[in-house]
């Protein structure tokens, strides 16, 4: 904890640095919104509370309160053209069906009091039983199999989940009859916090040097000889059986899946990031490109060695087509060094723009259950056609509705010399946009692949 303790020292000294700070503002010109966005940006302080209603096939649907109170100063201000806000309190409450619950806080200053810096912090308390696992190695790339029989498998996911309630009979150290109902889960329990800090380089500041700390405390459980929905062989009846073995626990007795009984993770994170965008929550025009990197290690109080490396690189255009339509795509690579990576460091890739959870899910491949295909190396790309269909404004309220139809591919290697254009993953499908006041975007995907249909909705755009 005292490495925790210095950071934040060091983080609230450099805040008070900064106040005693003021830049020319010559280094974000290339960020200026365009006219019509202009035009449209709210003024003084404002609150986005709106119900946290939210949909996915792995957490279940999902309620809660979602609160944003943003900071945009008044339209005289130099700062007022160039920045998405001048700052950005969230608090985020939500409860799942699948009994999952989360509880995000976060502060967010970009260019802060008119310098290069931009300080943000979050923290996140969050327990959820419906994480998927399905294998860390390239093998997942395969079609789908039981964990107590990999030689049967199966190309839809619907027919997989079928046959995984099944009641079959128990093997060694089971009971005698068991279903594999919950042999792919496994339940996360977090705490979070993270500390960062960035700096625009050069004389226009296309350029940021990122810096942070984060720490984690994190406990898992399986659910072998939990009690669980199945259903009776033959007739098809539902019925209650105790879950057999589980693939992670298997996978980490054997020695191929380090880290359940979780522990303390602490992270050094570092990024250089080139970001050109001219409206950061829903960019018309520019570029974001980033390599990033997660550094852990027992010098700095984590029982967990490992050191993540991420490049992404997204690119938006303006079609001179429609209201609003913007090109959107991305294109990401990344890999994990360190023989005692623990697994569910494979899960996600770190980003300073947020985490992608890779690969599958609604950041990825949004056709492909969440970590369907998990390794230590991976790229996925996605694009999108965000298309402005109506635009009204209720009191004092903008809306914007928009329809964004997309392409996502991706694949995952052992090894990131491995990494080529062969055996990939597909999905596609199509979404719906409301852009609330610009700074919040509800989304609606429906995403199609040849193992599975799935829909999602949600606050924020998956890039």
């Amino acid at each position: 904890m005292r490495y925790l303790l210095v950071i934040i020292l060091l983080f609230a000294a450099g805040s008070s640095a900064i106040a005693q700070t003021t830049d020319s503002l010559s280094f974000i010109k290339s960020k200026r919104m365009s006219d019509a966005d202009l035009e449209k940006k709210k003024e003084g302080a404002f609150v986005t509370g709106l119900p946290d209603l939210s949909s996915d096939p792995v957490t279940g649907f999902g309620f809660g309160v979602r609160t944003n109170i943003f900071f945009n100063g008044k339209r005289d201000n130099p700062l007022f053209p160039y920045t998405p806000y001048l700052m950005k309190l969230k608090a985020n409450a939500a409860y799942y069906t699948s009994n999952a619950k989360e509880l995000v806080l976060g502060l967010d200053m970009p260019y802060y009091k008119g310098s290069r810096w931009r300080l943000r912090a979050d923290l996140k308390l969050q327990q959820n039983p419906a994480n998927l696992y399905f294998g860390l190695t390239q093998q997942t790339l395969g079609a789908l199999s039981l964990p107590s029989d990999p030689a049967v498998t199966f190309n839809k996911y619907e027919a997989f989940d079928k046959a995984r309630q099944t009641v079959r009979p128990g093997g060694a150290g089971e009971a005698a009859q068991v279903t594999d109902a919950l042999s792919n889960r496994f339940r996360e329990t977090e705490f979070m916090l993270n500390l960062k800090a960035d700096y625009a380089l050069g004389k226009k500041g296309k350029f940021r040097l990122m810096g942070g700390y984060e720490i984690q405390h994190l406990n898992y459980k399986t659910f072998e000889g939990f009690e669980t929905d199945a259903i009776k062989p033959g007739s098809g009846d539902e019925v209650k059986a105790p879950n057999g073995f589980s693939l992670l626990k298997r996978d980490f007795e054997q020695g191929r899946a380090k880290g359940l009984k979780g522990g303390w993770v602490s992270l050094i994170q570092t990024a250089l990031i080139y970001d050109v965008r001219d409206f950061e929550p829903d960019p018309t025009r520019g570029a974001y490109l980033e390599l990033s990197n997660e550094f852990s290690d027992q010098i700095i109080g984590s029982q967990f060695s490992f050191d993540k490396v991420f490049i992404q690189g997204r690119y938006y255009q303006k079609l001179p087509f429609g209201k609003r339509t913007v090109l959107a795509g991305r294109a990401a690579v990344g890999n994990i060094f360190g023989d005692n990576a623990p697994f569910f460091e494979f899960q996600d890739q770190w980003s300073p723009d947020g985490s992608i959870n890779a690969l599958g899910g609604k950041q990825s491949l949004r056709g492909y259950r969440a970590n369907r295909f998990l390794a230590r190396s991976l790229w996925f790309a996605n694009v999108e056609l965000r298309v402005r269909l109506a635009e009204a404004r209720l009191g004092k309220q903008f809306f914007g509705f928009g329809v964004a139809p997309f392409f996502d591919a991706g694949t995952v290697r052992d090894r990131w010399q491995d990494l080529n254009f062969k055996n990939i993953r597909i999905s596609y499908g199509a979404g719906a946009r409301i852009a609330w006041n610009q700074s919040t975007i509800i989304s609606f995907d429906y995403g199609l692949s040849k193992e599975d249909k799935l829909f999602f909705f949600g606050i924020g755009q998956a890039f």
